[in-house]
């Protein structure tokens, strides 16, 4: 595979504009500030991107590792076990009765 290869489907950018190759990608992730191309998110995007590129691997996944760097997750929420939603003992089961 090569740096010419296009994604199935166009990534689209929060800026506009758009990626279709795997070369626009690369040229994006370069002009980055280096502190946002040093976060995890970006670091993996990168290498799924060369992977794809020079390596032969799935373009889908580096597709997906960019999507995921553009627009990342928020920080999970961990509830606590000593605390049940309310809806959860709202009504009792008949055996319970």
């Amino acid at each position: 595979m090569s740096w010419s290869a296009r994604f199935p489907e166009p990534i689209a950018l929060p800026a506009g504009g758009k990626l279709t190759t795997l070369e626009d990608a690369g040229a994006y992730i370069t002009r980055l500030p280096k502190e946002k191309q040093a976060t995890k998110e970006w670091q993996n995007a990168t290498h799924v991107l060369i992977q794809a590129a020079d390596h032969g691997g799935p373009i889908e996944f580096a597709r997906l590792g960019i999507m995921q760097a553009l627009w990342p997750k928020g920080t999970p929420v961990y509830h606590s076990v000593d605390k049940d939603p309310k809806w959860r003992n709202r009504a009792k089961l008949v055996r319970d009765r």
